[in-house]
């Protein structure tokens, strides 16, 4: 396929693009911009972080797991083009020298344009900015001062892109799910690539040819959030970071764990549709969503169905989806809200869950009247807890119910035991959160970070 996009500053047209060649090796190996460092090679250690500019804005993006198809109509910037074309070094560049933000340097280009994103979009949310950027020599401290000593500095003028609003059609690349429906009927093999923050490591890590691939980042119609007093409708291609800021003031539980999920360089490409088309069996939106009653949007060429969200998860690695189907979005109703997610991980910042557990309940008059609970890292996909929510429904929501549903667990759930966790830590994790969901309710303080001696 033939792409075209901005690399700091200046156009560069491509033709008969490898569609499984990264950004990252692209740059380093075609472009001779080592800058752009090769680390973990999957989204973890940011040390190959870039700025992609849409008409959605600046993001920063790991370029180890980016294809170059997805940055047709964009422009990148790397590190060499955070400074102005005359050499003048960007402010938050200037500020890294100024502060001693670096030490051995490896990392630093990565974190650099980490900040350089940020500071684009006027984030001070750096701790939260800089998540997803490791270092092992310097410290954070540093870079943090560097990051807060340009908050007031006005972004320059050679780092504001402006990408091609309208670039031309490209095959593989639909601009709407109509054309994605028409290609994936014509190529039911193919690989659907959405943020690649799953595929990517297919390549980088198990070394697969993708062979036949479709990318959906065009497919603008994909990306809408659509909130009416009765649903709450996200597009398949709509990105984690947006999400949680949608959720933020409906259900804040659940856009604080997005915000735990992964970094703001994975959150900007990785999908909801994409999350739940993957079939983790530790992937955190889905015990979220089916905790808020979600239905899953399915179409194969002109047809379209809708199937509860649970109802989609098969068995491990088996999904409710045909050849030539693809996920169109995922709603759930309006409602007050009653949601608390808890992720259980070895790091509080961008690592995957051991236990997800999210739990809906509704209590009028002290009774409970509806329970909706799931987890994920329990079982072999996202599952319900059944048995529990059958035995708190109807009954009293007082702590002797709670008690009593605790011995239900293990008539759901037999989790495995893994390099995360055991099946007796994550059974009894799964109990501990319950217990804690009641306490919450009770006015309760149990959240860690917030306690104070």
């Amino acid at each position: 396929m033939d792409i075209t996009f901005l690399l700091n500053g200046e156009t560069v047209e491509l033709a008969n693009v490898n569609p499984a060649v990264t950004l990252l090796d692209w740059l380093r190996e075609d472009r001779s911009l080592t800058g752009t460092k090769e680390g973990c090679n999957e989204g973890d250690c940011g040390a190959c972080t870039v700025m992609v500019t849409d008409q959605g804005g600046a993001k920063a993006l790991n370029s180890c797991i980016l294809f170059l198809p997805q940055l047709h109509g964009k422009a990148v910037r790397t590190v060499e083009g955070a400074s102005s074309p005359d050499g003048k070094a960007h402010p938050v560049q200037q500020a890294m020298v100024d502060l001693h933000g670096s030490q051995c340097g490896f990392c630093t280009p990565g974190f650099v344009m980490s900040m350089v994103a940020g500071h684009a979009n006027g984030a001070t949310d750096h701790d939260t900015q800089l998540a997803g950027n490791l270092c092992r020599c310097t410290g954070y401290a540093p870079i943090i001062r560097a990051a807060k000593a340009v908050e007031k500095h006005p972004v320059p003028v050679w780092v504001k892109d402006k990408p091609d609003a309208a670039p031309a059609a490209s095959p593989m690349l639909p601009r709407s799910s109509d054309e994605l429906a028409a290609i994936y009927a014509e190529h039911p093999e193919a690989t659907l690539v959405a943020g690649a923050t799953d595929v990517g490591l297919w390549v980088t890590k198990q070394l697969r040819d993708l062979k036949t691939v479709i990318f959906m980042n065009g497919c603008d119609d994909l990306k809408q959030i659509t909130v009416t007093d009765n649903e709450i409708r996200l597009g398949a291609m709509v990105d984690m970071n947006r999400m949680g800021e949608a959720l933020g003031d409906l259900h804040p539980s659940y856009a604080e764990m997005i915000r735990r999920y992964a970094s703001v360089q994975v959150r900007h490409a990785a999908t909801v549709g994409g999350n739940i088309a993957n079939g983790s069996p530790i992937g955190d939106n889905p015990p979220a969503l089916i905790a808020l009653g979600a239905s899953l949007h399915l179409r194969k060429g002109d047809t379209r169905r809708t199937l509860p969200l649970e109802k989609f998860f098969i068995d491990y690695g088996k999904q409710d989806r045909v050849p030539g189907e693809f996920v169109e979005a995922v709603s759930f109703p309006r409602q007050a809200d009653r949601l608390k997610c808890y992720k259980l991980s070895k790091r509080f910042d961008q690592d995957i869950s051991a236990v997800c557990g999210c739990f809906n309940i509704t209590v009028a008059e002290g009774t409970v009247t509806q329970a909706r609970i799931a987890f994920g890292g329990m079982a072999g996909v996202p599952k319900r807890a059944t048995q529990v929510e059958a035995s708190l429904t109807g009954k009293p929501w007082t702590a002797a119910t709670v008690q009593s549903a605790l011995t239900m667990f293990a008539e759901d759930y037999a989790p495995m035991s893994d390099m995360r966790a055991s099946a007796h830590y994550r059974l009894e994790t799964a109990k501990a959160m319950l217990e804690r969901y009641f306490l919450e309710d009770q006015g309760q303080a149990t959240n860690v970070l917030e306690v104070s001696a």
